[in-house]
């Protein structure tokens, strides 16, 4: 018989740990925040006194109470940490990226097989109120056949931060394209499925930066349909945050989803109108409806993290499917390996699955 609420297990309270996982992780009933790991302070305690700090991963592994660990250290070593947690037989969640190579990726399913375990990937924009909408309008036939669609992630970030790993490039896994493009990447394949071929400019663009920080990458579909996907560190006035364009009408909606920025103002889904976007930044349509043209704009759909932790805690008791399954963070990962391919060899590249 399982416990519940199931025991969870934080290894590493930086960014992702501090802002997104501990407050999410904490607004889900069927899950209770037990053990962080801090490897030199005790900085969680601030805001959940209740958790024990532990040095090391270790002591999350040798506890027979943990149910879940959670890795949300830097993607370079994501493999590492849940190989060893799931060795220790833990379930496991991982920070996106899910690895920094699609055979790494691989290795951690089967051996989740083998262990009998369950492994997710935190792929936490499929819960991003925009594009939950626009899931909705694919679903619903607004746009027709699509015949083009962009996803963009602009921010402006020019200095480089020399201690930060995700701009040294030293090691494998850092960099936009895995940061950001994998978030992307994931939403194209929800939307659209495994595309046939893809053509990648990643590029390091700001003074002093080891790693990439600017990318474009065009997914080919069969059926006429180019995704394209595009992220910058040096845009002061971002583009549209998605345009889809189709035989019925078009879509296109700016704006960044709103709870990135309540985590860090100390917000939780707890909160009321948490995930609630403003009406100023909602999505314009523009097509037919009953032989008569609409042109306005759509509601954009509460967001909510807590969706992705719930299910996973319920796929743990046997009560869910799991929506974010491995093999679809892994095949992110082929994808963004084959991008690396076809940015280095300036070539298109024809992806086999």
């Amino acid at each position: 018989m399982i416990q519940q609420p199931l025991r969870v297990g934080l290894i590493g309270y930086g960014f992702a740990g501090r802002v997104f996982h501990a407050p999410v992780i904490s607004a889900v009933q069927e899950l209770a925040l037990t053990k962080v790991v801090e490897r030199g302070s005790e900085t969680s305690k601030e805001r959940y006194p209740h958790v024990e700090v532990v040095r090391s991963a270790q002591s999350l592994y040798d506890d027979p109470d943990i149910d879940l660990v959670v890795v949300a250290t830097p993607s370079t070593n994501h493999y590492s940490f849940a190989k060893d947690a799931l060795l220790a037989g833990k379930h496991v969640v991982v920070e996106k990226p899910f690895s920094a190579t699609s055979a790494e990726a691989d290795e951690l399913i089967e051996l989740a097989r083998r262990q009998g375990k369950v492994i997710s990937v935190f792929h936490n924009r499929r819960w991003d109120g925009d594009y939950m909408t626009v899931r909705q309008l694919l679903r619903s036939g607004s746009l027709g056949r699509m015949s083009e669609a962009e996803f963009r992630w602009d921010r402006y970030s020019p200095h480089v931060a020399s201690k930060r790993w995700r701009d040294a490039g030293e090691q494998l896994g850092s960099g936009v394209f895995y940061d950001l493009g994998v978030h992307l990447i994931d939403q194209a394949l929800c939307l659209f499925g495994k595309p046939a071929t893809i053509t990648a400019d990643i590029r390091t663009q700001r003074d002093g930066a080891g790693a990439d920080d600017g990318f474009e990458v065009t997914l080919g579909y069969p059926d006429r349909l180019n995704v394209r996907l595009r992220s910058s560190l040096l845009i002061r006035q971002p583009g549209p945050r998605y345009a889809l364009h189709g035989t019925e009408g078009s879509f296109v909606k700016y704006g960044e989803d709103p709870q990135e920025e309540e985590l860090k103002a100390g917000r939780t889904p707890l909160d009321a109108g948490y995930g609630l976007e403003r009406e100023e930044r909602y999505g314009k349509l523009d097509t037919v409806v009953g032989g008569l043209r609409f042109v306005g704009s759509v509601q954009t759909l509460a967001g909510g993290y807590q969706h992705y932790y719930r299910n996973v805690a319920e796929h743990i008791l046997g009560l869910a499917e799991l929506d974010v399954k491995p093999e679809e963070a892994r095949d992110a990962i082929r994808l963004i390996e084959l991008g690396l391919i076809s940015s280095k060899e300036g070539r298109t590249v024809h992806v086999t699955w």
